[in-house]
């Protein structure tokens, strides 16, 4: 017979594993939103811990070499190239435009996952004849999804959709000529690598480390509260150039946002916004 988890107990649990997280490793995962974090960890406790969030609390505590594991199980790394073309045609048409006024363009892709949407950005960058002037910083919290990232391989199943989506976003060649497929798995031409650095970066604690003229942050401050949204979007403000572009995911919004008066939208509905000029 089985019974219902206390939810008092696991709240005691979560805060407890949230505590553990942050005293012993500096990772502060208190403001992300409640019931996904609970999923997410539930999945992780099953996985690794025994089934219960006490087990898995010690687990992280006693084993630092699970961390690792346990960063990709509590970030959300999903994602596909050219996601929501439209998003990439504006880009293409409204911010690389003014990306070509400056001898050297930094951005930073936040949350960048398994990199499929960095290398999009570098085809782009490419096609424009902006890339070799451009450095794009490529961050997400969880070292897997960084490795990943870096080795840019994916399954050869996804192409056709990319393609279609790299064909709806304005490219001017063949996607398949930005990588080689071999077995059931295709690799990115590492050639599109060549001016990205891939880094561990938390948003919740890291501050700013450079000043860029674009960052895309897409689908992941909506796993976040509304105060830590808030932070990280004045972190995306303090990190911007005059007249910078912000690209948020479909589901979040600068709306009601502290720095929203900041901002002016260039596309609402596609979420792309450009720091003022005199901010």
């Amino acid at each position: 017979m089985t019974h219902e988890a206390d939810p008092d107990l696991v709240g005691i649990e979560l805060g407890l594993f949230v505590r553990a997280l942050q005293q012993r490793y500096g990772y502060d995962f208190s403001g992300y939103a409640p019931a996904s974090f609970r999923r997410r960890v539930t999945r992780l406790a099953q996985q690794h811990g025994g089934g219960t969030i006490s087990s898995l609390t010690a687990q992280v505590l006693h084993h630092p070499d699970l961390l690792p594991s346990i960063l990709d199980g509590l970030s959300v790394p999903v994602s596909e190239m050219f996601r929501d073309p439209p998003v990439f045609k504006a880009l293409r048409e409204e911010v690389l435009p003014w990306l070509a006024s400056f001898p050297h363009i930094n951005i930073w892709q936040a949350g960048c996952a398994y990199g499929q949407e960095v290398y999009s950005l570098a085809i782009l960058l490419e096609e424009a004849g902006l890339y070799n002037r451009t450095q794009i910083y490529a961050t997400d919290i969880s070292p897997e999804a960084i490795r990943q990232a870096e080795q840019g391989i994916y399954p050869a199943k996804e192409a056709q959709q990319w393609s279609r989506n790299y064909l709806a976003a304005g490219g001017q060649h063949s996607l398949s000529d930005y990588y080689r497929a071999r077995y059931d798995l295709i690799k990115i031409d590492q050639q599109l690598a060549r001016n990205v650095v891939f880094a561990q970066h938390n948003l919740v604690v890291d501050k700013v480390f450079c000043e860029v003229q674009l960052i895309l942050c897409r689908n992941v401050l909506i796993y976040f509260s509304t105060p830590l949204q808030n932070q990280a979007l004045a972190l995306f403000r303090s990190s911007l150039s005059r007249g910078g572009f912000l690209c948020l995911g479909n589901r979040e919004s600068l709306d009601f946002a502290p720095v929203a008066s900041e901002f002016m939208p260039v596309d609402a509905a596609l979420r792309l916004y450009r720091l003022s000029s005199i901010a």
